[in-house]
């Protein structure tokens, strides 16, 4: 079966319906808008604003000008009541002090590259090896940790939050002074969309994408275990000891990834199989069924059946990362409670990890006169 009849047939077996006028949620509707609020101060004192940005159906989406973070999705179950389903904190306290990336922007590079180097047009970049051998996420101070300059717009599909940052030439090792643009919009039709935009004063590798976590329970003492995922993917690149892909694109057929028709994320976590053992349970890169590069497709669809949330992403990448919450170990606190093990899940729309190293993989390669723009929609519906 081909990518696109597989998932309209996965999207019609899960009963999928989008929330409409008449549902619980719009009958307390209110007028779209945006609400700014102090989020508290950086270590070195300086302000942090939280953008509350809410659809006319009534949705929610809050986010920080510190890492450009999402730090809550409030979203209806199918009785129409509200709730978070993205794991965040109440104040920018607890991501200055340190947090697994919470709901953040990741840049420059998001994921890793192998021994926290590359070479680029026949010279050698070293950047921070902040992952055991390898650079993570951008590196020590990568977008997460740094402060976006806000600017909300109304617009007559919902509200906006444009988010720019400029990060230097040499900035945690990477060449060229980057220009970056990340816009929010919460859209009428119950959707988020994250569109990414980059310009460069030099060649320089660049790979954005957001790194939340999800559990549509709407609770984070509960696990992830028994969402349902599916993922338009027949490929994934196998990984080694140090989670560095092998370059290989290997097919999930018969594996503990093929996640083609819907799964319970628990079901096979924990078999015999030496790339779970790697990576502690599910962090690794899916290949997206696409006809041709850039195209807009849909890339998951996540499901939690006892709040009929339904979270279905599309998105211009070429791959999807999906984590199972593999580290999260209960510390810090966050919103009254901790967020322990398999409490939530990521699903990074991305390029693949250690492109730069990896010639067979799409490049990620930006050069000066060249715009950087992908984009990812995450359309919030639910199942009876």
């Amino acid at each position: 079966m081909s990518g696109k009849k597989f998932l309209y047939a996965s999207i019609a077996a899960l009963g999928l319906t989008a929330m409409v006028s008449g549902s619980a949620m719009s009958a307390a509707a209110a007028p779209a808008d945006i609400q700014k609020a102090p989020f508290g101060k950086t270590s070195d004192g300086k302000d942090v604003q939280l953008y509350t940005l809410t659809n006319k159906n009534g949705l929610e989406a809050s986010i920080s000008t510190y890492g450009g973070t999402l730090v809550s999705l409030k979203v209806p179950d199918r009785n129409g009541k509200l709730g978070n389903i993205v794991l965040g904190f109440k104040s920018v306290d607890n991501y200055v002090k340190g947090v697994p990336f919470f709901g953040a922007t990741i840049g420059r590079y998001g994921n890793r590259i192998a021994n926290g180097e590359f070479s680029l047009d026949g010279k050698t970049y070293r950047l921070a090896r902040n992952d055991g051998p390898n650079n993570l996420h951008g590196g020590v101070k990568g977008f997460d940790k740094v402060l976006w300059q806000a600017a909300p717009a109304e617009d007559k599909d919902g509200p906006v939050l444009k988010l720019k940052y400029v990060a230097a030439d040499g900035e945690e090792g990477y060449p060229g002074a980057l220009t970056v643009h990340v816009t929010y919009q919460l859209h009428n039709n119950n959707s988020l969309s994250i569109t990414y935009e980059a310009t460069t004063t030099k060649p320089t590798p660049v790979n954005l994408t957001n790194h939340s976590y999800f559990n549509l329970t709407g609770n984070s003492e509960n696990t992830i275990l028994d969402h349902e995922l599916v993922l338009n993917a027949s490929h994934f690149t196998p990984i080694n000891k140090v989670m560095i892909p092998t370059g290989e694109i290997k097919d999930v057929t018969g594996t503990p990834f093929d996640f083609r028709k819907a799964t319970k994320i628990g079901a096979r976590i924990n078999a015999d199989n030496e790339q779970l053992r790697f990576a502690g349970g599910y962090d690794h890169n899916w290949v997206l069924d696409k006809s041709k590069p850039g195209e807009m497709t849909t890339a998951a669809i996540l499901s939690e059946k006892t709040t009929g949330r339904v979270v279905k992403i599309r998105t211009t990448e070429p791959g999807v990362q999906f984590y199972s919450g593999n580290f999260l170990n209960g510390k810090p606190a966050g919103a009254g409670t901790v967020y322990k093990h398999r409490t939530g899940l990521c699903l990074e729309t991305q390029h693949f990890p250690n492109s730069p190293n990896q010639k067979s993989f799409p490049s990620t390669i930006l050069r000066p006169g060249q715009t950087y723009k992908t984009q990812t929609v995450f359309f919030f519906e639910t199942e009876k």
